[in-house]
């Protein structure tokens, strides 16, 4: 994959962001450093770097994808809010193999209320 200036700046923002950011998001910060970017030009260097394993793409449950930084960590997510939060902590750097079978990468979600929006009801 080609680099280029636009796709750095798309990744930095990423990489450097604890928001989960959908691409309107990223789009709105890329056009901090690059005023004229379109968000045609976000998307096609989101999809690139999705395709390229450079970053992870999140599903909230409200039809938006977000986008997050490439390393290991899993996701809880509200199914009331569609808040996004990072879980660090789970054990699962010890799996290997699951049923003789090599295991190369993992994802889980939790989902659930969290909690702000209990304290809303």
């Amino acid at each position: 994959m080609r680099s280029t200036k636009q796709r750095n700046i798309i990744l930095d923002i990423i990489n450097s962001s604890y928001e989960h950011l959908d691409a309107y998001g990223v789009y709105e910060k890329a056009r901090e450093k690059i005023p004229n970017i379109s968000l045609g030009t976000v998307y096609r260097n989101l999809n690139s770097l999705e395709n390229a394993h450079l970053i992870n793409v999140i599903f909230d449950g409200s039809d938006k994808l977000r986008y997050d930084r490439n390393e290991n960590h899993q996701h809880f997510i509200c199914t009331k809010c569609h808040k996004i939060i990072d879980i660090y902590d789970l054990d699962f750097k010890n799996v290997k193999t699951y049923q003789n079978n090599l295991v190369m990468n993992y994802k889980i979600v939790l989902e659930g209320i969290c909690e702000e929006c209990q304290k809303e009801e």
